[in-house]
């Protein structure tokens, strides 16, 4: 009877380490910095979209990018639009849109978010690429000395998964763990 006490407690410990092992390996979170004209620029706009213009205007801003081609200059809707000359696998249409403020931002898992539309007080907007980065991303608070106003991040419209699956999978560790718990302890 006292083997059997010790063997139950050792599997409620491997599942509970195992469960640990899955949690803390569940959040893979880099870090990564955005700069003006760097290989994730899509393009500039002057004088730029202000904070307070929706984000249905700032959509419209990025898709005339998206339709121009690389190293092009346009003026349309009021502003000047100077597109990269960066190359994109695919660029897909901006539609959903989180507005924010702040030099760090969370895109959580690759693909969430497509475009970053950084705003600067006197100097324009920047327009990122970001959909091929995950995790944390830091924005310069400067453009040519004047201040980040704030920033909008698109979607491309489909029904994105935030975590990945990560939900999904916890919940079946922890049906699996609760069965073995109850199979266990009940007896």
């Amino acid at each position: 009877m006292h083997s059997n006490a010790i063997s139950k407690h050792k599997v409620l410990l491997l599942c509970i380490a195992f469960c640990g092992a899955i949690l803390a390996s569940s959040h893979d979170a880099k870090a990564f910095r955005l700069g003006m004209g760097d290989s994730h620029e899509l393009g500039l706009l002057w004088p730029g979209v202000q904070k307070k213009s929706g984000a249905q205007n700032k959509a419209t801003c990025v898709n005339h990018l998206l339709g121009m081609a690389l190293g092009a200059i346009n003026i349309a809707n009021g502003e000047a639009y100077f597109r990269s000359n960066h190359a994109f696998k695919s660029l897909p249409a901006a539609t959903q849109a989180r507005n924010g403020g702040g030099r760090t931002i969370d895109l959580r898992t690759v693909g969430l978010y497509a475009y970053l539309f950084a705003t600067y007080n006197g100097y324009g907007s920047e327009v990122w690429y970001v959909g091929n980065l995950s995790g944390i991303v830091t924005i310069p608070f400067l453009a040519s000395g004047h201040c980040l106003t704030g920033w909008t991040l698109f979607g491309t419209g489909g029904a994105a998964v935030p975590d990945g699956g990560v939900t999904v999978m916890l919940l079946g560790v922890a049906l699996g763990v609760l069965a073995l718990a109850r199979r266990f302890l009940m007896r």
